[in-house]
């Protein structure tokens, strides 16, 4: 077997697919009031077309799967889909399937998505608030995503993350109770810094909030200890008051990753992307329909890689932010 290699010598062994762009909340930070132009239904890939590419990129290497949006559960058939890529096979096995969600369909659906397979869940929680949640998403949906986090515990789901992107005057001054409110229910924080990935471009690094800060919020209430072993991993670690609790960062912009990224993304609408900020992207979806066999869909795969930047390059002269917002890309 030939792994998925970067020119870079990076081994890529996570496949970050979106299920839909369309989501059932309007988070500011992400898409305006009134949406975001949807995708054609045509254009978005069945379940067997996806399925394909990940059994394509699993005897690649691949060994997770991440499904995102938008928000995945809205797919109609998304246990299935769950369910097809548990089975897939690679040379070390299944792939680990799991899924970055909203929550808010969870008290539905975490039992029969336990039961087909997923892994993990990562659910969004930028605020406890109910009237900033509200302002936040533009929908009065706190006590539902709550719900669906009980929901995945009372499933099984362990461990259960808590996705936080963290903005100044907004819910900077939270960091510390979602902390409290994590370990106090067995989840794990993770606060994440604000990339230009907006749908209005109105992204500002001068008013981002950055690692440094949130760490320096933190230890005004707690111990944190640096952990060692992060490897791929895009977030860096903390034992909250020696363990075994831990809070995580994810500094995309102001300690990139980059140099250990092992993840390539399929939109929903087909295109293959090597990172979040990528400018171009490889149709593979063409490919499927044009009837080509799987050694072409392997190509695409490497013809995707062979364009992989070193880095996202934010911050450097030049750097354009993707046309595409993260609801169209895929978390």
């Amino acid at each position: 077997m030939t792994v998925l290699v970067d020119r870079f010598g990076r081994a890529h062994h996570d496949l970050r697919i979106s299920l839909t762009d369309r989501c059932s909340l309007r988070c500011t930070y992400c898409m305006p009031a009134e949406g975001v132009p949807w995708l054609a239904r045509p254009s978005m890939l069945t379940t067997d077309e996806l399925v394909r590419v990940a059994a394509v990129a699993v005897g690649l290497g691949v060994r997770e799967i991440r499904l995102t949006g938008g928000e995945p559960l809205l797919r109609p058939d998304v246990v299935d889909v769950v369910r097809r890529l548990a089975t897939l096979e690679g040379p070390s096995g299944p792939p680990e399937v799991s899924m970055t969600t909203n929550g808010l369909r969870m008290p539905a659906l975490a039992g029969d998505l336990r039961a087909a397979g997923l892994a993990r869940v990562n659910v969004s929680v930028d605020t406890l608030d109910p009237e900033r949640f509200a302002r936040l998403t533009r929908r009065d949906k706190l006590p539902d995503v709550l719900a669906g986090l009980a929901a995945a515990a009372d499933a099984g789901f362990d461990p259960i993350k808590l996705n936080a992107v963290v903005m100044r005057g907004v819910n900077d001054d939270e960091v510390i109770d979602l902390v409290r409110f994590a370990v106090r229910h067995g989840y794990q924080m993770r606060f994440i810094e604000q990339m230009p990935l907006d749908a209005g471009h109105t992204w500002d690094r001068g008013e981002m909030v950055d690692q440094a800060e949130i760490l320096e919020r933190l230890r005004a209430a707690f111990r944190l200890t640096p952990l060692d072993g992060r490897g791929a991993a895009p977030a860096e670690l903390w034992l909250v008051d020696d363990g075994p609790a831990t809070v995580g960062v994810i500094a995309s912009v102001t300690a990139p990753f980059c140099g250990s990224c092992d993840r390539l993304r399929l939109t929903a609408d087909g295109q293959l992307r090597s990172c979040l900020f990528a400018r171009t992207e490889t149709d593979v979806r063409a490919v499927l329909r044009s009837g080509a066999d799987d050694a072409s869909i392997e190509a695409a795969l490497r013809d995707c890689l062979a364009g992989k930047k070193a880095g996202h390059g934010i911050g450097e002269p030049g750097f354009v932010q993707p046309d595409r917002p993260m609801s169209a890309i895929g978390g």
